[in-house]
């Protein structure tokens, strides 16, 4: 028994068990005592609370959500609602980010200079500062309905929102989310393919090229057929505001500017810090085999950058996703918003929703970290 005593290992084991099961039994020692509290105050516990009616009126609803529904599709409002403003400011921070982030490292004393400025003032400023500016600032200060900056004469902004045309039927456009994520599985097929051939017989197979074409080109065919083929409800003025389409409310609009915007300005950093970080001779290696300061860039930088940057890039999703609970600040209904807001103020199960919203949170940044890590497991430079 001594040998096991003195044994490392055994030791390591026995002392990890031992957290555990303390940090386990403290759980539920706080779980206890809780119940008891609110049985003794007279609250309910439960998840029952579900399968309410809701009785909440959302102003934007991507599902088939209406106050007759239960809680739980309320929640599923709030989750769709996150997760479409966390896509849509990631992207576009992203690529926002990419633009400033290289155009702080020009040769231009103006154009790096602007960079510069925008990313110092975004980092030393905080996000609520850029959501109520959005909102209060600009969205606010957009003229009425009747006075709508006019796009296209088929799209209008006003200080309700953005209204949009929708097709009346989505069977066209189905077909081209189909056939774009077709396109998307022939590429990857594609890329391995050409890798295993590289490998093998060290010709090269132009994949980028296909991206172009299958990523690119075939989903703006589709979707524009799709278009051409689909009945549209186009919004129109009548009376003191604009009937029909869809509405991107005022709410969503200043919160996917501010993410974006505020987001931005980290990921340019992290560019910047990526494309310095790969060695002066790859620049001249590039310069050597006769490219261009634009496609040595694209081809030999960036691909090396990206090692360096995937891991902090990761953060910044991971950022987006929790900063978008900002939204509950201006009325928007994410699921801090409508579930730990308008539904614990109606049902009064704070730990049942509190411990549902985290776990939510908890299982979508994690998926989000598991691709990323993926990710950079893919393109890390494999050495001896």
């Amino acid at each position: 028994m001594t040998r096991y005593f003195y044994d490392k290992r055994v030791r390591e084991i026995f002392w990890q068990v031992a957290l555990l099961a303390g940090l386990a039994a403290a759980i539920v020692l706080i779980v206890r005592n809780a119940s008891q509290n609110m049985l003794n105050a007279g609250m309910a516990t439960g998840f029952d609370f579900l399968w309410r009616t809701s009785g909440i009126n959302v102003p934007f609803v991507l599902t088939s959500y209406s106050p007759d529904s239960n809680i739980l599709a309320l929640l599923w409002v709030g989750v769709t609602n996150t997760l479409v403003i966390t896509l849509f400011s990631v992207i576009a921070a992203t690529l926002l980010g990419f633009v400033i982030g290289i155009a702080r490292l020009s040769a231009n004393k103006l154009l790096s200079g602007l960079a510069g400025a925008f990313i110092e003032f975004v980092r030393n400023v905080p996000l609520l500062f850029f959501v109520l500016f959005w909102y209060f600032g600009v969205i606010a200060a957009l003229p009425g309905p009747r006075q709508s900056i006019s796009l296209f004469s088929v799209a209008f902004l006003n200080n309700r929102g953005l209204i949009v045309p929708v097709a009346t039927d989505g069977w066209a456009f189905r077909i081209a989310a189909l056939i774009v994520v077709l396109a998307l599985v022939a590429q990857l097929v594609i890329a391995v393919w050409a890798k295993r051939r590289r490998d093998a017989t060290g010709a090269i197979f132009p994949v980028w090229a296909t991206g172009l074409a299958l990523l690119v080109a075939v989903p703006i065919i589709a979707f524009s057929i799709a278009a051409a083929l689909s009945a549209w409800d186009v919004p129109a003025l009548r009376g003191f505001n604009y009937r029909g389409g869809f509405v991107l409310v005022p709410e969503f609009v200043a919160l996917f500017a501010a993410l974006t915007t505020y987001t931005a300005g980290f990921i340019a950093e992290i560019v910047r810090g990526g494309i310095q970080s790969v060695v002066k001779g790859q620049w001249e290696a590039a310069y050597a085999l006769g490219l261009r300061p634009n496609r040595a860039l694209n081809l030999v930088v960036i691909p090396q950058a990206m090692r360096v940057m995937i891991p902090p890039l990761t953060s910044q999703y991971l950022n987006v996703l929790k900063n978008s609970s900002f939204g509950a600040a201006i009325a928007f209904p994410e699921l801090v918003s409508v579930f730990v807001g308008s539904a614990l103020t109606n049902t009064g199960q704070a730990i049942e929703i509190i411990a549902i919203t985290l776990a939510i949170y908890l299982v979508i940044g994690l998926a989000v970290s598991g691709f990323m890590n993926w990710y950079n497991a893919k393109t890390k430079l494999v050495t001896r």
